[in-house]
This record gives structure tokens, C-alpha cells and sequence, in this order.
């Protein structure tokens, strides 16, 4: 099986490439603008990306302009934002009509919530794979190692600030609740949701996530036990991003995959990584 992966640098995308690779009866094909800009997927009519799509029996569409909640706060309500993700929809969408390749899109649990200029794009993201017959998948705060700081999602960020200043200021009260998904699961979903493609009904929701809650305090005070010393301090702010909002995943992606790493074991895993990433990552000693 060749497969392509659109977003290969990010922080789902290096879980996946690597995920496929250990499998000999698969060849991938990374696809990322942090490889240049002929890998830039907001050029028209891009040959690079048509001709690697007519060679992949699958595609993976992962690419998008985002990050955490940071990120978002800053950027998701701005013109850069919302047209760099609207031109990369548009030719990557384009593309995979012209060459025809089976492919995933790369939603969000957040596409329902009309408020988000990320969840709108998502959604229509959502329809546009829905007319193309391609698979939607919805991922919950899916967590990897990440290389850009500007994007970090909160469990990176968090380990950042532990490691560097023993200190974990978080942004809000930590009260608000999420699921997170280790990639390297994440990673073993998709690849299972590909090989089953043709059978899975395209009217059933694909939540890919871990079906526990935790709060922000809960991950924060996991990461601070890697840390002797670190304190967690909340901050009395409310949550802006998802502003308290709460939706419930569809179990139905459980009858064909199921999550093996549990919040600690995943967070463990993160930050041994990092730890071997001194641009990012050093300061106090694992516990």
C-alpha cells in the first residue's frame, strides 16, 4: 500500500509517517511546507501534489493551519488564519478530485461549534470530503512531540514551562475538561480506518479519541510529578477557546479500533522524547 500524508511534519503526521514505515508492505510519501514551498498546498494547480496523489493508493489529508489554544486565541479570528486554510482546502481538495485517490480528512471535535472560525472551516472542510465520498475523522486533542513553538498544543506546552521554569501557569482555572489521544494511537486508527475504507458507512461519526475526561489540572498535575519540585498554578481566567463547551464522542469508531496508551503513559512517553531535543526541552531531571 502507498500512502500519502498531507501535514507529514506535524505533530500527527510524523506519528503516522513513522507508524507506516515500520510496516514493509507500505511505502509513504510525505507531503509538508516545512519540506519547502513546492509542498506548499496553497499553490493552484500544484504538479508535485497531483503526481504524488496519481502514485498513492491513499491519502491522508492532515494539513491545516493550526495549534493549540494559544494559537487559536491569537490567529483563528484573523485574515491570515481563515484564508490560508480556505486556499489549502480548496486546491488540495482539488487535486484529489482530479486524480480520484481514496482520502481522510482531518477534522475536529470542534467543528460544530460555530463561534470558531477553526470549527467552521473544519465543517466545511467536512462537507466538501462528504460530497467527494471521502472519510471524515474527528480528532480529540490528539497529542505527539511538536517542533514549533508558536503552535504547541497544551500537554507540550505544559512540559515546556515544568522543565524550563518549574513552574506550570496555566491560561484558564483548569477546570475545563478533554479527552487526549496519544498520535502513536491515533496513528494505528487511521491506518486501520484506510484498510477498511470501503466498508465503514460515511453516515456514522469517526470520534477518534479516548472516551476519558480530564481536566487541564489533571494534566498539569501528571506532568508536575516528572518534575520534583514544580508547582501547577492556575490562572482565574475562564475557557475562550472552547468557552466551556462540551460535546459527547460517538462511540462507534470502537467497533473497529480501540485506544492502548492511557493520559500517563502517553505524557511519560512525551516527555523521555523531548528530553532528547535539547532545543526544546531542558532543565530539571525526570523524577
Amino acid at each position: 500500500m502507498k500512502y500519502l500524508v498531507l501535514g507529514s511534519s506535524g505533530q500527527i503526521g510524523q506519528a503516522l509517517v513513522n507508524t507506516i514505515k515500520k510496516n514493509l508492505n507500505h511505502e509513504v510519501f510525505v507531503f509538508d511546507i516545512e519540506n519547502g514551498p513546492t509542498e506548499d498546498l496553497r499553490i493552484p494547480n500544484n504538479e508535485l501534489l497531483l503526481s504524488l496523489m496519481k502514485k498513492a493508493d491513499f491519502v491522508f489529508f492532515l494539513a491545516f493551519d493550526v495549534g493549540g489554544s494559544r494559537y487559536l486565541k491569537t490567529y483563528q479570528n484573523t485574515y491570515d488564519f481563515i484564508t490560508n486554510n480556505m486556499s489549502l482546502m480548496t486546491h488540495t481538495f482539488e487535486a484529489l478530485k482530479k486524480s480520484g485517490t481514496p482520502f481522510i480528512f482531518a477534522s475536529s471535535q470542534m467543528a460544530n461549534m460555530s463561534y470558531s472560525s477553526y470549527g467552521l472551516l473544519k465543517s466545511v472542510g467536512e462537507k466538501m470530503t462528504e460530497i467527494m465520498g471521502g472519510l471524515v475523522v474527528k480528532f480529540w486533542n490528539v497529542y505527539g512531540l511538536e517542533h514549533d513553538e508558536s503552535k504547541f498544543h497544551v500537554i507540550t506546552d505544559l512540559i515546556i514551562k515544568a522543565a524550563k521554569t518549574g513552574t506550570i501557569d496555566l491560561m484558564t482555572d483548569g477546570r475545563e475538561e478533554r479527552q487526549f489521544l496519544y498520535a502513536d494511537d491515533c496513528s494505528a486508527c487511521l491506518l486501520q480506518l484506510s484498510n477498511r475504507y470501503d466498508d465503514i458507512p460515511r453516515d456514522r461519526k469517526l470520534h477518534i479519541t479516548n472516551f476519558i475526561w480530564h481536566s487541564v489540572l489533571d494534566v498539569a498535575s501528571i506532568i508536575s510529578a516528572h518534575f520534583p519540585g514544580s508547582q501547577v498554578i492556575p490562572n482565574i481566567k475562564k475557557d475562550e477557546v472552547q468557552q466551556n463547551k462540551r460535546n459527547e464522542p460517538d462511540p462507534y469508531i470502537l467497533t473497529h479500533w480501540e485506544p492502548t496508551t492511557d493520559l500517563e503513559q502517553g505524557i511519560e512517553k512525551i516527555v523521555r522524547e523531548m528530553k532528547t531535543y535539547p532545543e526544546l526541552f531542558s532543565g530539571m531531571p525526570l523524577k
